[in-house]
Parts: C-alpha cells; structure tokens; sequence
C-alpha cells in the first residue's frame, strides 16, 4: 500500500477569484476616499502656512479686524484657495497681541448619499512688528 503524501508545494494554493476581489474593492475604496479627502487636508495645510507667514508683518498689530481679514483673503486667493469662507476666520486684539481663530468643516460626497465631514479649528497668536 502506498501513502498519499503529498509534499507542501502540492497543496499550496494560490488565492481565489473572491480573495482578489475583496482586495480590489478595499483598496479601491480605500483609494477613492483619500482621492475625495485629501484636497482637504492640502489646502487646510496651505491655510495653516498663509496664516503662520503673518506673524512678523509689518504693522499687523494696528491694523483692525477688516484690513487683517483683506490681508488674509489676499493670501488665501493667490495660494488658490477655493471654497473657503472668510467668516469662518474670527480677529481678536489683545493689546499688541493679535489672535487669529480659524474653525471651518469641509463636507466631500463619497458616492450618492454617503458623505465625509472634516474639521478644523486653529488658534494662532502673532505679533507684528
């Protein structure tokens, strides 16, 4: 009589149609929601950077609320910013320290009725010269 035995290479298999599949909608999907957010992210950073790069400017502690709040949207629309509210920015003065309030939501439709909602909020403290 002889024995069955078959060696590990024989009952290796490799993954089925279904295993594929599954992979390829997880990452899909996976890759479709950094796709849908990430913009977000990108231009919260280039918000973050066009706000740090008023800390030193000339005069900032004189100016009032309206002109910080031009000077700000000049910034936001040469970086191409789109889609953002300048309401969402609130100007504090506190003597000579100016304090810049940044809180805002941006909604992403995923497909049909499934949406992402991310939120920001930042608080900067700057001095002017």
């Amino acid at each position: 009589m002889r024995k069955n035995n078959l060696t590990a290479m024989g009952r290796q298999g490799g993954a089925s149609a279904l295993v594929i599949l599954i992979m390829v909608l997880f990452f899909g999907s996976l890759l479709s929601l950094v796709i849908k957010v990430g913009p977000a992210y990108m231009d919260d950073l280039t918000i973050q950077e066009a706000l740090e790069g008023l800390d030193g400017t000339e005069g900032l502690s004189r100016m009032g609320p309206a002109q910080l709040r031009t000077l700000i949207n000049k910034r936001l629309s040469v970086n191409s910013i789109r889609g953002f509210d300048a309401k969402d920015i609130t100007i504090e003065k506190d003597g000579e320290l100016v304090v810049i309030n940044v809180d805002y939501e941006v909604r992403n439709n995923i497909f049909r009725n499934v949406d992402t909602v991310v939120h920001f909020q930042h608080r900067y403290e700057m001095k002017g010269k």
